[in-house]
């Protein structure tokens, strides 16, 4: 299998912080989406900072379309396109202006695709970058991240704060990108529901920790809770526990895989479970 991606043991610690990246590692293959969650401070935008190396990572190893990235390596920065949620770009520029000057910047940069893009999002190309709305400045970076032909998309919390027809429209612009083999996505998001409609992995990171990568469908035909009551919390074998948690009158457990669940313990409820739930358990749940 080809890896658009593959993080191997890094880490990364901080001045004055008690934060730190812990040997994070996963693996994004050629042609899909990975989803990146965790609450705000997990890390991921400290990992997506490692990646691009705007941030330096104390060890470990990054391999970007199967070649680590150096100063020296620009054809692999120039297949890689970023979104990051906020000001991208100077205010003072217009859309034209901008694309005269990536034109410098990348040797694929297409103007004739990145008119296509402006057209299709109904964007100005002659008002000013600090007049546009935040969904018009998300569909400006996105315009500018394709349209130098990328083969890595890698957006943080790209979706955050637009209304959901916007990212609707964001999601498809997506979905058509990776419709190519050659093209895959790292998505950081807070919204759960738009990793479900697009993400083929999702990957968990909590306290600078991965703790859980994930085929998006595993988790969401194959992950169930286990709602028990006190007496029935003695009869769940501990390998069949990811993790539990005590509310007042029930124990949830996050157990892999509903179906032998339901053989084992057919007395016990059990639920299928949001990416969303999963995550929650996953984070303030308790491990055997």
């Amino acid at each position: 299998m080809n890896y658009a991606l593959k993080l191997n043991n890094v880490t990364k610690t901080y001045k004055n912080s008690d934060f730190s990246l812990k040997k994070v590692s996963f693996s994004l293959p050629s042609g899909s989406v990975m989803g990146f969650v965790g609450e705000n401070g997990a890390g991921k935008t400290t990992t997506i900072g490692c990646i691009l190396q705007t941030l330096f990572k104390d060890s470990g190893t990054i391999q970007i379309l199967g070649r680590e990235m150096t100063d020296a390596n620009v054809e692999i920065r120039e297949n890689i396109g970023v979104v990051y949620d906020g000001d991208n770009f100077p205010g003072y520029l217009s859309a034209e202006q901008l694309s005269n000057i990536m034109n410098g910047i990348f040797k694929q940069w297409d103007d004739k695709l990145f008119q296509n893009y402006i057209n299709s999002f109904h964007l100005s190309k002659k008002q000013k970058i600090k007049t546009y709305s935040k969904g018009m400045t998300m569909k400006l970076a996105l315009a500018v991240a394709l349209s130098h032909h990328p083969k890595l998309l890698i957006l943080d919390e790209a979706t955050s704060g637009l209304d959901p027809v916007m990212r609707d429209e964001i999601l498809d612009v997506l979905l058509e990108f990776v419709g190519d083999e050659d093209h895959s996505i790292l998505l950081s998001s807070h919204i759960t529901s738009d990793l479900e409609k697009i993400a083929d992995y999702i990957t968990f990171i909590h306290n600078g920790k991965i703790i859980l990568t994930e085929t998006k469908d595993n988790l969401i035909y194959n992950y169930g809770i286990l709602r028990c009551k006190e007496k029935q919390v003695e009869l769940i074998e501990p390998e069949d526990i990811i993790v539990y948690r005590k509310r007042d009158y029930q124990t949830d457990i996050l157990v892999s895989n509903m179906s032998i669940a339901e053989r084992k313990y057919p007395g016990v409820i059990i639920d299928h479970v949001t990416i969303d739930e999963i995550m929650l358990m996953l984070v303030k749940g308790n491990e055997i």
